[in-house]
């Protein structure tokens, strides 16, 4: 039982460390910002309806990261903040990676569409964690205690 306690302790601290009145003031910058970056995601998705092979390229782009690297600098990020922000982004993409391999084999091989989604979902977190605790040991430290 005491390690349960410890681990909602650990949580209930971590949480009152976040500036929650900083994330949820919404200004109306931060809507422009929305739909800025919701349109992106739309036109792409209506690309898709046409030419699927042109959607997949354009999606793989870091079009999220660039934009939100973009609306860090307009905020005043330190230079610092962006920096580790392209690092990090570098090393959670690598655990996405097989899902776009496993995803396809799967709707190929008979899986439903949530089935298959679900099964990467849970493959990718295991390999977000696993990413995590390998870069640990060589110095990099994705999710600080």
């Amino acid at each position: 039982m005491a390690p349960r306690y410890t681990y909602h302790f650990a949580n209930r601290k971590l949480m009152n460390r976040i500036p929650w009145d900083k994330i949820l003031n919404v200004t109306p910058f931060d809507l422009v910002k929305l739909l800025i970056t919701a349109a992106i995601i739309l036109f792409v998705n209506k690309i898709q309806l046409v030419n699927d092979r042109l959607s997949a390229l354009l999606i793989a782009l870091p079009l999220t990261s660039l934009m939100a690297m973009i609306w860090m600098h307009h905020d005043k990020q330190s230079p610092e903040r962006l920096a580790n922000h392209a690092e990090g982004t570098f090393w959670f993409v690598l655990p996405t990676l097989p899902m776009f391999l496993i995803f396809p084999w799967m709707m190929r091989n008979g899986w439903g569409f949530w089935a298959s989604l679900a099964a990467n979902c849970v493959i990718t977190v295991i390999l977000f964690w696993l990413t995590v605790i390998v870069l640990r040991r060589f110095g990099i430290d994705l999710m600080p205690k």
